[in-house]
C-alpha cells in the first residue's frame, strides 16, 4: 500500500464484504504483517466502525450490522466495476437505464479526479435485450421467492384468472428474465417470463420450497430449453467429421464440441432436439463431411439424403391462368 491511509480504505471495503476475514489472510491481501492489521482495526474503531473479532479456526473480523458507513468510499477496482455495471444494464433486460445513467453521474462526480479519469475512460456498446422488464415486478417477484409467499399474477394475453404459483427462483438467460415456480392449479413446474406478467398484491400464504427436478434453477431452465427435465443435454447428440479447418468452424459451434484433426478437418460433436435438427446443424458449414454416429443419425441422413434427391429431381409444374 502506498499510504497508511489507502491501506485503511482498502482494509475497510474488504471488512464491507459479508464474510469473516482471517487475520492473516487479511495480511496477506494487503501485504502487510498481522500486527499491522490488529493496528489498523484498531483505528477503524476510533473511527466509530463497529468490528468484531471471533477466534479460534473459525473466526476473524466482521464490520457488524447497523455501522455507519461514508458514502462512495470505494477503491480503484470498486470504481472500475460500478462503471461496468452501470453501462451494462441494457443488457439486463431490467428498464431502469435512466436511473442507472443518473445514478453513474452521481457517483462519478464525488470521486477523486484520478478515478474519475479512469471511470471516463471505460466506455463501450452492446445490443440490449428486446424485452424490457419492469423493475417493479422484478421486484416483487424476487420478494415473493425470497420470503417464500405465494405468487398470483396474471399473464399477458390470457383470459383466464390470475395464476397461483409457488415461485423458486428468478433466473437470467439469454437477456430474458424468467420464473421458475411451481403452478397450484396444474401441479407441476412451470417457467414464466417477467416481462409477461402482472404480479397480484399482496402475495399469498408462505410455503415450504419443493426439491427442484434438476440440480438448481438455471440447470432446469436450461434442460427445459434442449426438451429436458433433469439434465442441461440435447436429446440427441451426433458426431461428424467436417471437410473444414477447425479455426473456421470454431465461431459457430456454440454449445458443440470441436477437435482438429488435421490441417483441413475436424471432429465436431453437436446437439439438437432431433437427428434432423443435428444434420441441419452441421450443414449450415456448406462443406462435406462424414458421419461418425451414432447409426441413428446414419439413418437420418439417409432419410434426408433421399429427401433431398426426390426434391431435386422433381420439376414444378406450370401454373394455367384462367382464361
Amino acid at each position: 500500500m502506498t499510504t497508511p491511509t489507502a491501506r485503511l480504505l482498502t482494509l475497510l471495503s474488504l471488512l464491507q464484504t459479508p464474510r469473516d476475514w482471517p487475520g492473516k489472510e487479511l495480511a496477506d491481501r494487503l501485504g502487510i504483517a498481522p500486527r499491522t492489521v490488529r493496528r489498523d482495526v484498531d483505528r477503524l474503531r476510533e473511527l466509530g466502525y463497529r468490528i468484531g473479532a471471533a477466534k479460534g479456526p473459525y473466526g476473524g473480523y466482521r464490520l457488524e450490522a447497523g455501522s455507519e458507513l461514508p458514502p462512495l468510499l470505494f477503491d480503484e477496482e470498486q470504481a472500475v466495476a460500478i462503471a461496468v455495471a452501470l453501462q451494462g444494464v441494457r443488457a439486463s433486460g431490467v428498464d431502469i437505464e435512466e436511473a442507472a445513467d443518473r445514478a453513474l453521474a452521481t457517483v462519478r462526480q464525488v470521486m477523486p479526479s484520478r478515478l474519475r479519469h479512469r471511470v471516463d475512460g471505460i466506455r463501450f456498446t452492446g445490443a440490449g435485450s428486446d424485452t424490457r422488464v419492469d423493475p417493479a415486478v422484478l421486484e416483487a417477484v424476487s420478494a415473493a421467492v425470497r420470503d417464500r409467499h405465494v405468487l398470483r399474477f396474471g399473464y399477458r394475453d390470457e383470459d383466464r384468472p390470475p395464476r397461483r404459483t409457488e415461485p423458486h427462483a428468478v433466473v437470467l438467460r439469454d437477456g430474458r428474465w424468467y420464473l421458475l415456480a411451481w403452478e397450484l392449479d396444474a401441479g407441476d413446474w412451470r417457467i414464466f417470463r417477467l416481462d409477461r406478467m402482472s404480479p397480484r398484491i399482496p402475495t399469498g400464504p408462505s410455503f415450504v420450497p419443493r426439491p427442484l427436478p434438476a440440480a438448481d434453477a438455471a440447470t432446469h431452465l436450461a434442460a427445459r430449453a434442449k426438451g429436458s427435465e433433469t439434465e442441461d443435454r440435447w436429446p440427441c447428440v451426433g458426431e461428424v467429421v467436417l471437410d473444414l479447418p477447425a479455426t473456421e468452424v470454431a465461431p459457430w459451434v456454440g454449445d458443440g464440441e470441436l477437435e482438429p484433426l488435421t490441417e483441413g478437418t475436424c471432429r465436431l460433436t453437436v446437439g439438437s432436439w432431433s437427428w434432423t435438427g443435428v444434420l441441419a446443424a452441421v450443414a449450415r458449414f456448406d462443406a462435406s463431411f462424414t458421419v461418425v454416429g451414432p447409426d441413428a443419425l446414419r439413418g437420418a441422413a439417409a432419410t434426408l439424403s433421399a429427401r433431398f434427391a426426390r426434391a431435386s429431381a422433381s420439376r414444378p409444374q406450370p401454373r394455367v391462368t384462367p382464361g
